[in-house]
Parts: C-alpha cells; structure tokens; sequence
C-alpha cells in the first residue's frame, strides 16, 4: 500500500491544530480526514476508515482515554498517536496504559509528529522492535521510565500527590531516582510555576548546612528563602547535623521566623525530603530526631531498586541510547542477548549505573549494535576481584564498592567538589562513635586507642557532631 491510499483521522477540538496536520499530512501524500470531537472520531473508526488516528485527550464531547479502548477493541492493529497539552507524567502513563502507539506532548514538533505518523503506518519487519523502538522514543522525553508492576505503583502515588501540597519523604537506594520524582513532583504541581531548589545534604560541609539553607550571618539568602512559593528538595536528608535538624524543625513548626527580606514574610516553601539511609535507625542511634521524621514523613514515597523491576531494563536502556545519541554520542542499538545480560546484573547502583554504562559503551565502541559480548565485557571490569569465597571482604574492598556505587549514582559520574574531606568525615565519624561507646565515652581513653590528642579528639567530636554515649554496662 503506498502513501496516498493510507488515510489519516485526527481529532483535535483546535481547528489551527486540525489545520496544520491536515496540510502537513498531505504534502507527505496521505489522506487525511479531521474533526472536532470524539463521537465522529468513533463513527469513521467504526466504519473501518483510517489506518492512524492522530488524536488530542481532551474532547468537547468525552477524553479519548476512555475512547480508546473501544477503538483498539473494535479495531486493535489500528495504531493511535495521542498528544497532548498536558503534558505532564500522568498523561503519559495514561496514554502507555491503554494502548497508545505513542504519545506526543503539545506544543509538538511537526518533525516528531509526521516522523511518528510514518513509524505507525510503515510495515516494519519485527513489529515488536518497532514497538519497543517508539516507547524508547516516549520514554525519553519522560522524567521516569517504566512498566513494571512496582513502577506503575510509583506512578499512582505520585498522581495522587501531584494535586496536594503535602511534605514528602522519598526513600530508596542511590540511584534510583528519587530527585526525578521530586521534579516530577513539582512540575505535575500546583507550584510548577515557583521555583525547584536543590541542597544536596550529602555534599555540604556539616559545618556550613545551617548556613546553605537559612542564609549566612552577612545576610544572603539561604535555599529556603530561595524557595518561597516553590519547592525545595533535601537530597540526602539522613545527613543533616542534628542541629541543622532542630532549626529546620522550628521552621516548620513556625517557632522559629524564616523571613524573606524581600517579601518581609515567612517563605511559603513545600518541603520534599529524600535518603538512602534507614532513619529509623539512625533515630535509634540517636542521629535524627524522630519529632522531624514524623513531619516529614507525612506522605511517604518508596522507590524500588532496579533489581525489583528488571523488566524494565529493556525500556530503560533504549531510552539511554537515544538520550545519549541526543546529547552527540554515536547512535546505537542494542540486540535481545545484550538485554538478557543487563537482567542478570544486580545493579547496585540501580538506573544511574545502567545510564552510565550505556553512555560509556555509546562512547568507547565503534560497534552499532551493542551486543551481548560487549555488554559482558563491560558488565566484567565492574565485579570486585575474587579472593576466595570464604574470606570476609577487608575494609578497603568494602570501601571501594561503596565508592563504586557513589560514583556510579552522579551525573556523568563525576560527585561534586569536596569528595576527599566528604570521605573522611564519613570514614571518623562511625569510627570516634564506636570508639567512644567502647570506651563508654571515656575521652582520655579513646584518644590513647585512636592515637589522637586528647586535644584533637575533643575537636572532631564538636566539628562532626559526635553522640557521646556511656557505652554498655
């Protein structure tokens, strides 16, 4: 069948936007037929006219997410490009879930659009892989990606907070994308319109926390001030300082004015708070105060780790290889066998670490299909070295892995400034704590096992705010 037989059915309430299809659809040699409302829409696909329905959600008449359904009922080889002004996760969701070939947000490309609409008609030979070619497509242009049953639960929750202005804690491990939620959060929002401020609690100096984010004594403004009528992200929240803690718990409360110096009122600020860590148990350890879990956990938000949800790994990874290809790397595809071995690979460092190794493996091979040798190879320089399976990992090898898991959940794979103190303070920290509980907070006596100054020890105490506990009895 060539092009002038096929005909195209767009259905858009927008008569400029039925307009500059129509036209645009028939310079490529298609037929088109286009009208306002769902009803007629159903007639002609009923009738068993077109061979692609281009169609808005939002009809005057009904949403086409409940037409849609009917449509691939009646007719289910009969491909459907939804697009929308919505454009937000939901709609996108929505659009995957019943069925749509692919979902275009409005304002669109006409170069997406008629690029979409050739991929729908054309006859490829594995209908399959075209498929999966126009999700990575759809993907890509999403802040989260995924099918799978622990996904689409994410996808719920995430509905259902878009319309609250609620505080929201979002756990999971590195990497799995929990600063994607918060964006999706606030764009989906009713602050979309304010302000997304970052504080990363993991890369600040505890010493200069309090001043990041409630202003310097100089008067410059702090992330909550930068904040006011948006949202602001705590990243990391599991290592704020306890006093930082306190004063960020005031703040809520409202016991302690924030003012911005600009409005000359408290900022208005929707607070999304985020970890890797188990706060329940550094509330045991005495590291985070429980009165502030409870005001921040008042919408909890769980992300599951990559190797709950592998079946999304094939989404996943061709929606890295076209984002890669966007942003100047080679253009690649990759076989079923390489994707077979991305499922088996327990991905510590979850969706960031798959990210990087499709952008590393886009980078360093000449290859346009990435196969399952090179996936393996690559797969190969990330598994720790085997001494034995019986002797316990050492120190430095449990180290290492946990820096590998760091560095494989930052962006291009580079942490911010200030990693070597960052490590340290993280390495102390656990160490004076148990070295004091063992020594049942006896100073003189921990300094002597730690070969410190008494002098020094007392220091690092203060700097890294240190719990001295007695210890057992």
């Amino acid at each position: 069948m060539n092009a002038a037989a096929k005909k195209i059915l767009i259905a858009d309430d927008d008569a400029s936007i039925r307009l500059v299809l129509s036209q645009a659809f028939t310079r490529l040699g298609y037929q088109v037929r286009a009208t306002g409302n769902a009803a007629t829409l159903l007639k002609w696909v009923s009738d068993g006219e077109g061979d692609l329905v281009v169609t808005d959600v939002v009809m005057p008449d009904e949403n086409v997410f409940n037409v849609l359904p009917r449509i691939r009922k009646q007719r289910p080889k009969l491909p459907v490009i939804v697009m929308s002004a919505q454009n937000n996760l939901v709609t996108a969701v929505n659009a995957a879930e019943v069925g749509a070939f692919e979902y275009v947000p409005k304002p669109f490309d006409l170069d997406d659009m008629t690029s979409a609409a050739r991929r729908a008609l054309s006859k490829p030979a594995d209908a399959e892989a075209a498929k999966a070619q126009a999700r990575a497509i759809r993907d890509d242009r999403l802040p989260l990606i995924g099918r799978s049953a622990p996904m689409q639960e994410v996808y719920r929750t995430v509905a259902r907070l878009v319309g609250a202005d609620l505080t929201v804690l979002i756990t999971g491990e590195s990497g799995t994308g929990k600063e994607l939620v918060a964006r999706a959060l606030h764009d989906m929002g009713r602050r979309r319109d304010g302000r997304f401020v970052v504080i990363n609690l993991a890369a600040v100096p505890r010493e200069r926390v309090e001043a990041e984010l409630f202003g310097k004594e100089d008067g410059a403004a702090g992330k909550l001030v930068e904040a006011d009528g948006g949202t602001l992200f705590l990243d990391e929240i599991g290592d704020m300082p306890l006093d930082a803690q306190t004063r960020l718990l005031r703040v809520i409360d409202g016991s302690e004015p924030a003012i911005n110096p600009k409005t000359g009122r408290r900022p208005n600020v929707r607070i999304i708070a985020a970890t890797n860590r188990d706060l329940r148990g550094l509330i045991r350890q005495g590291l985070f105060r429980e009165d502030l879990f409870f005001r921040l956990n008042v919408a909890p938000l769980r992300l599951p780790p990559l190797r709950d949800r592998v079946e999304d790994i094939p989404d996943l990874a061709r929606a890295f290889l076209l984002r890669a290809n966007r942003e100047g790397l080679p253009a690649k595809t990759i076989d079923g066998g390489a994707l077979e071995r991305l499922k088996l690979h327990p991905w510590p460092g979850n969706v960031r670490e798959l990210e990087n190794l499709v952008r590393r493996i886009c980078a360093l091979y000449a290859e346009d299909l990435i196969s399952a040798r090179i996936v393996e190879r690559e797969l190969e320089d990330l598994q720790p070295a085997n001494h034995g399976e019986d002797r316990p990992a050492t120190l430095s090898e449990l180290v290492e892995r946990k820096l590998s898991s760091y560095f494989a959940d930052q962006p291009e794979g580079v942490p911010p400034p200030g990693l070597y103190d960052r490590v340290l303070e993280e390495v102390e920290r656990p160490l004076i704590q148990l070295t004091l509980s063992a020594t049942r907070g006896n100073q003189v006596r921990a300094a002597e096992i730690l070969g410190l100054n008494r002098n020094t020890l007392r220091k690092k105490i203060q700097d890294l705010g240190v719990e001295i506990s007695r210890g057992r009895r």
